[in-house]
Order: C-alpha cells, then sequence, then structure tokens
C-alpha cells in the first residue's frame, strides 16, 4: 500500500527548510576586486533571502591553505554551502542572484 502525503505533511516539510540554518563558506583570494564583489554579493543574498539563519565563515585561501586543500578547492571565489545538505558548490562573483537561489536550494528550476 502506498503512502499518500498530506497537504499538512507537505507544509511541514516546507516550514522545516524554510526555518533551515545555513553553514556557508566563502573562498577567496585576498582582498581582489573579484573576492570582494563575491563577500558583497553573498552577504546581500544572505541577508534578503536567509536573515538570521545563517552563518558565513570567508575563508582567504593565502592566510589558510590548508582549509581550502581539504575543501579541494580548485577555482576562487568559490561558495561551499556545508547545511543543509545535500553540499554544493559555486564558483564564481556570486554576482547572478538566480543561479545563487539555485545552488543554495533556496529556488527550484522553473
Amino acid at each position: 500500500m502506498r503512502h499518500r502525503s498530506t497537504r499538512a505533511e507537505f507544509d511541514a516539510v516546507l516550514s522545516k527548510r524554510a526555518a533551515a540554518r545555513y553553514v556557508l563558506r566563502l573562498y577567496v583570494v585576498g582582498m581582489t576586486p573579484k573576492s570582494t564583489h563575491a563577500i558583497t554579493n553573498i552577504k546581500a543574498i544572505c541577508e534578503e533571502y536567509l536573515r538570521g539563519r545563517y552563518d558565513l565563515e570567508v575563508v582567504d585561501v593565502y592566510q589558510q591553505p590548508m582549509l581550502a586543500q581539504g575543501e579541494q578547492i580548485l577555482a576562487v571565489p568559490t561558495l561551499v554551502k556545508k547545511l543543509p545538505l545535500p553540499l554544493r558548490t559555486l564558483v564564481g562573483d556570486l554576482s547572478n542572484t538566480e543561479r545563487v537561489l539555485l545552488g543554495l536550494d533556496l529556488r527550484t528550476k522553473p
């Protein structure tokens, strides 16, 4: 017998997803224009879409190369979404808001 989800169960899943805490790590190289642009972009996106429910760590790979090596970061800037799962990696200056929202699972493809 197949279990059918009720509207209440569906709403509960959406509510959990909406309340999920996001743990993000942005890898940059120094304070280059591309790095500062990526930092500005992700902070703006987080404040607009995740206000009060995100942790953002900015890692300069020059200062902490072992963290970048452990995550196998090959290009910068790179944003890693650690939580909620699944793990996601976005590369670039994060200026395409729609692409970032898709990557963070905050939007679904139309």
